[in-house]
């Protein structure tokens, strides 16, 4: 049944109705299950529906969606890319900060890496910059948004695994913060070792003054409203449904600041959120009936039974986990692997008493790797759209690679150090 869905995943067909399809199709094949086995789905959708922490993900889509259209990104890549511009590198370093600002701030990959390849990718390659190194900076940190709280792949694990998102924000910080130091650390390494590749762009007639204060004008918003929305939910004030909404009233208020609002921004933000939303949602169902056939054909005892026996380690089963997820990274996207392949796995994260949250984290970390892995990796198709020819495609999986490395680093990293998950809750 599985497999089944994941070769018509990669023909082609649309992720939400292949899912259902082959929960209908096999529900029909075994008489045993039959189709009234769908009796129980409207129960389930109408319980996904009042789950009140799922209102979250249009809130948070949609205040991306504004901050997107406000020249927020525009504003912050240019002020950086003049601070950090005078050392070799230092265009590819404000990128990944500026990927980490924005990660905290709207949390949509997409929108992230598209104005990142439309903005600082040009300047990189006008100032001589390997185009593998530029290509690879823009699509691994235009990927942050995946991790980085307040991340929508947060919200969906922490609903699908029943833990508190507020927790698994917190859990997700330091994790996040060893990510991008990883990317620093490599970028200022490879830049040191060869200038050639990230040559520093010199102006010696700016006034450095007028840039710090350029700078800090265009940062001090975007954390204000980073510390307003994880704020709220860290000390406890609000939960991360209502903290969404305080997000999205800040977006508006910054938009109106940078004089960028209007009926038509707002109205497009709004019908984009409905689209992207919609398509979660009947993803969401779709993976419903996907598992209730899948657990009526005693899917979840074969995989429980599986990992129980004698010679299965904790460890075993999280290292195999691992390597499932990010394989099936490389041909599907994090939602379909959030609601099919996670709530399979869940009841072995359970009898196997593995912290939750821990391994909500390393899940989170290993699908960020499935948005870079070719040759599917949709951070690669926007960055490829959004860049037309000043990269080829080889060149984009050239840069991408160390990034990669990079990810599964961290993520072996959290893996023996739970702490880094564990030590701000």
């Amino acid at each position: 049944m599985f497999f089944s869905a994941l070769v018509l995943l990669i023909i082609g067909f649309p992720v939400a109705f292949v899912f259902g399809a082959t929960a209908v199709v096999f529900s029909v094949i075994f008489p045993e299950i039959g189709i009234e086995v769908f009796n129980f789905l409207p129960f389930r959708i109408y319980g996904i529906m009042q789950n009140f922490t799922l209102m979250a993900v249009p809130l948070f889509i949609f205040m991306g969606l504004i901050l997107e259209k406000s020249d927020l990104a525009r504003r912050l890549l240019e002020s950086m890319g003049k601070l950090f511009g005078r050392i070799n590198g230092g265009l590819a370093i404000s990128v990944v900060l500026v990927g980490a600002i924005l990660a905290a701030s709207t949390g949509i990959v997409g929108a992230s890496v598209v104005m990142m390849s439309v903005i600082a990718l040009p300047i990189m390659v006008k100032h001589s910059y390997d185009r593998s190194l530029a290509a690879g900076a823009i699509a691994a940190s235009g990927t942050l948004g995946q991790l980085i709280p307040p991340s929508v792949v947060l919200i969906i694990l922490g609903d699908v695994m029943s833990i508190s998102v507020g927790d698994l924000f917190k859990a997700a910080i330091l994790p996040g913060v060893l990510l991008i130091s990883l990317y620093l650390i490599y970028i200022v390494f490879v830049s040191w070792k060869n200038p050639h590749i990230a040559p520093s762009m010199i102006d010696e007639t700016e006034d450095r003054k007028a840039v710090y204060k350029e700078a800090i004008y265009a940062i001090i918003p975007p954390l204000l409203l980073i510390l307003s929305v994880l704020g709220s939910i860290f000390f406890g004030i609000a939960s991360p449904t209502e903290s969404a909404a305080v997000g999205v009233f800040g977006a508006l208020i910054l938009s109106s600041m940078n004089r960028k609002i209007s009926v038509t921004m707002v109205r497009d933000s709004a019908l984009q959120t409905v689209k992207l939303t919609g398509m979660i949602f009947m993803i969401l169902i779709g993976a419903t009936a996907f598992s209730l056939v899948f657990n009526e054909l005693g899917g979840s005892e074969i995989i429980l039974d599986f990992f129980s026996q004698e010679h299965f380690s904790k460890w075993v089963f999280i290292i195999l986990s691992m390597i499932v997820i990010f394989i099936l990274g490389f041909f599907i996207d994090f939602v379909e692997i959030a609601f099919i392949v996670v709530p399979i796995l869940l009841p072995v994260v359970e009898e196997l008493a593995i912290n939750p949250l821990w391994y909500a984290v390393l899940v989170a970390m290993n699908l960020q790797a499935s948005f870079l892995t070719p040759p599917f990796g949709f951070a690669l198709f926007y960055l490829k759209g959004a860049a037309n020819k000043l990269v080829t495609t080889m060149q984009i999986y050239k840069g991408v690679i160390p990034f990669i490395f990079l990810q599964l680093l961290a993520l072996a990293i959290i893996m023996l150090f739970p702490q880094i998950v564990t030590i701000l809750l």
